[in-house]
This record gives C-alpha cells, sequence and structure tokens, in this order.
C-alpha cells in the first residue's frame, strides 16, 4: 500500500471512481468556489494601492502648504497632522495588502514568485485564518494609535481634567502597546 493509499483510507477519501457523478461534481464546484476570494484580493490590492496615493497627495499638500505659507505659527502642528494623517492612511493599506496576501495564499495558492529565492517574507508566513486575523489586528491597533496622536496635535483642552484624561488616555495606549510586543518575545 502507498503512501497516498494510507492517507486517502486514513482520512476516507474516496477515489473518483467510488464517488457518484453528482457527488463528484458538487465537491468540485464547492472545491472551486474558493476562488471567489480572488475579488476581494483584486479589490483589497486595489483600495491599498488608492490609500498609498491618498497618502502621499496629504504629504504632497502638507509640503506644498509649507512652502506657500512659511510664516505661519500653526505650521509645526498642521505638519504634524498632515504626515500623521498620511502614515494613517499608509498603514491602513498595509492592513488591506496584507489581508490580500493572506487570502490569497490560504484559499488560491502560495505566492511563488515571492519564494522563488528560497526566503519567505514574514508578511508571506500567514498558514490559518488565524494568523491572518492576528496580523491584521496589530497593523489595526498601530492605526488606531496614530488616527489618536492626530487627534491629539488638533485637540484644545480647556481644563486640567481633559489634560488628566489626556494623560490616562495615552498611558492606556502604551500599556496597550507594551503587552502587545511582550506576547511576540
Amino acid at each position: 500500500m502507498g503512501k497516498t493509499d494510507k492517507f486517502k483510507k486514513k482520512y476516507g477519501i474516496k477515489d473518483i471512481s467510488e464517488q457518484g457523478f453528482f457527488e463528484h461534481f458538487f465537491e468540485l464546484a464547492l472545491w472551486n468556489s474558493r476562488f471567489i476570494v480572488v475579488l476581494a484580493v483584486i479589490f483589497g490590492t486595489l483600495g491599498s494601492i488608492m490609500l498609498f496615493l491618498a497618502g502621499s497627495a496629504e504629504i504632497f499638500h502638507t509640503i506644498i502648504s509649507y512652502f506657500s505659507d512659511p510664516m505661519n505659527s500653526d505650521q509645526h502642528n498642521q505638519i504634524l497632522i498632515g504626515v500623521i494623517g498620511a502614515v494613517d492612511l499608509y498603514l491602513i493599506g498595509v492592513v488591506l495588502l496584507i489581508f490580500s496576501f493572506g487570502i490569497y495564499e490560504l484559499f488560491i495558492s502560495k505566492i511563488d514568485i515571492a519564494r522563488a529565492d528560497g526566503e519567505v517574507s514574514n508578511i508571506l508566513e500567514i498558514y490559518t485564518l488565524d494568523e491572518l486575523k492576528s496580523k491584521i489586528i496589530k497593523v489595526i491597533i498601530m492605526v488606531l494609535v496614530v488616527s489618536f496622536f492626530q487627534r491629539v496635535l488638533s485637540m484644545h483642552f480647556e481644563t486640567s481634567l481633559d489634560m488628566i484624561y489626556m494623560a490616562i488616555s495615552i498611558f492606556a495606549i502604551s500599556l496597550g502597546v507594551y503587552f502587545m510586543h511582550k506576547q511576540k518575545v
């Protein structure tokens, strides 16, 4: 008994000759339905490209505004807000790329061209939906942190209680990021 036969027997896999027409046709259609995720891959990648272009436009707009009015007193804050906004868009674009790569590799095929030199990029080391979800969640947390600090820069504190809330928020985010990185080690 060959290796393939042992595998088939162990997992109860039938030969095509042992299946009825309907069973074979249905399983074939069901298995090939996985290709619907190609739509998510294509549009996720296109969305990522759009976000990278929007982030680049945000930085370009910030540069233009910096050089068009160099004496503006609020300019440093506006530069930070523009750059942080662009980083936010880039990070969301990265989320979409990780999602696109991950579901392609999980449902369709490994990306052979990325493995051609024998080394595999960390972003392509996704073997389960949980691993994909974990990678996406980590980037989303970074997006939330960046968005939070972008809003902090545009906040105006009216009372000392506002500043205390801000300090508590920053501490909570720092603590969350610390535990997230500690879990990796």
